[in-house]
């Protein structure tokens, strides 16, 4: 809706716009899990790429994750990520390996105490997601899978087609 004196949108309320809803929740969200992550000294994304790499470590049953592997398995920036794992690597959680098939890369495993940490915040983690995500109900799945088809798409999709 415009009024000739403020803002042009196609929103009668604030509350219609999903962009801006979305961000609202986002920022609550970050909220409560920066809280729940506070007691083990992680960020968030600290704790994203330590449970990932901790992960896709045991997924693959060997040490040959390397760092643009699993900045797209978390969907975080590279040079974000690169800072971020130097962090966990001085906190003793992570350790960058030769790569047992290419000499010029390196393979980050996270160390016996980083996968322990990952394993008691991944804990206060999902405790939190429940009850943040309570309101929802028995509708929580149907929302995570409407996520996964936004997420999906990809960066750069054009939302408005071609």
């Amino acid at each position: 809706m415009t009024d000739p004196g403020g803002l042009r949108t196609e929103f009668d309320s604030a509350d219609d716009s999903p962009g801006l809803l979305l961000w609202q929740v986002t920022n609550r969200w970050q909220a409560a899990q920066r809280a729940a992550l506070a007691p083990f000294g992680l960020t968030h994304v600290q704790f994203v790429l330590l449970a990932s790499l901790t992960y896709l470590t045991a997924a693959a049953g060997a040490d040959h994750v390397q760092q643009r592997d699993l900045a797209e398995y978390a969907a975080t920036d590279p040079m974000m990520t690169s800072q971020v794992l130097r962090a966990l690597e001085q906190k003793g959680l992570i350790e960058r390996r030769d790569h047992p098939a290419d000499r010029r890369a390196k393979s980050l495993v996270p160390t016996e105490s980083g996968v322990a940490l990952a394993n008691r915040a991944i804990v206060a983690v999902e405790s939190c997601d429940r009850d943040f995500f309570a309101p929802l109900g028995g509708r929580t799945r149907e929302f995570a899978a409407a996520l996964l088809r936004l997420r999906d798409r990809g960066p750069g999709t054009n939302p408005g087609g071609a």
